[in-house]
């Protein structure tokens, strides 16, 4: 039962593996694409679902400091992917949001795979087997996201150092 149990764990391990490599390729080429680095095509991803957000929250999602956020939001702003306006409440912030051109240009990038996606793995699986799928993603992000804060606590190496002992 050991064993097989090992086995599983090995199998799902290389198989989460694979699939964040597969995710990771593909917003590679989303974000060549787009005309916009990693991080850039991120921010749009969020923005993409939220609709709008404050730098703050788009810092605290990214891991940026204020300075980086504001040159990507400049960035983005300049290659006509996002716009800013007035919070209606807070008059010392903004709200950002994707422009409707840049929402067309990456619907219709991802329309197809989305589109395929949805076709292909309805057709496979049950409805409880993509609810068990669907839990198993969100508890495992949950835990991504536990660690991502965890790692974002973790100083950096000076550049040209040699990195210190990993906090427990």
């Amino acid at each position: 039962m050991a064993e097989e149990t090992q086995s599983i764990e090995a199998a799902l391990g290389r198989a989460v593996q694979a699939y964040q490599g597969a995710v990771d390729d593909f917003d590679r080429e989303m974000a060549r694409l787009l005309g916009v680095n990693e991080t850039d095509l991120r921010c749009l991803e969020l923005l993409l679902s939220a609709d709008r957000a404050t730098p703050g929250e788009l810092g605290s999602r990214l891991g940026l400091t204020t300075g980086s956020v504001t040159a990507m939001i400049d960035r983005l702003e300049k290659r006509g992917h996002l716009t800013r306006t007035p919070h209606p409440t807070d008059r010392r912030s903004t709200l950002v949001q994707v422009t409707p051109a840049f929402r067309e240009r990456a619907s219709a990038l991802i329309e197809p795979f989305l589109r395929d996606s949805a076709t292909e793995v309805f057709a496979r699986y049950t409805a409880a087997q993509l609810a068990l799928v669907a839990d198993f993603l969100d508890f495992s992000r949950g835990i991504q996201e536990r660690h991502t804060e965890r790692l974002r606590a973790v100083p950096a190496p000076k550049r040209g150092g040699k990195a210190g002992p990993a906090p427990a």
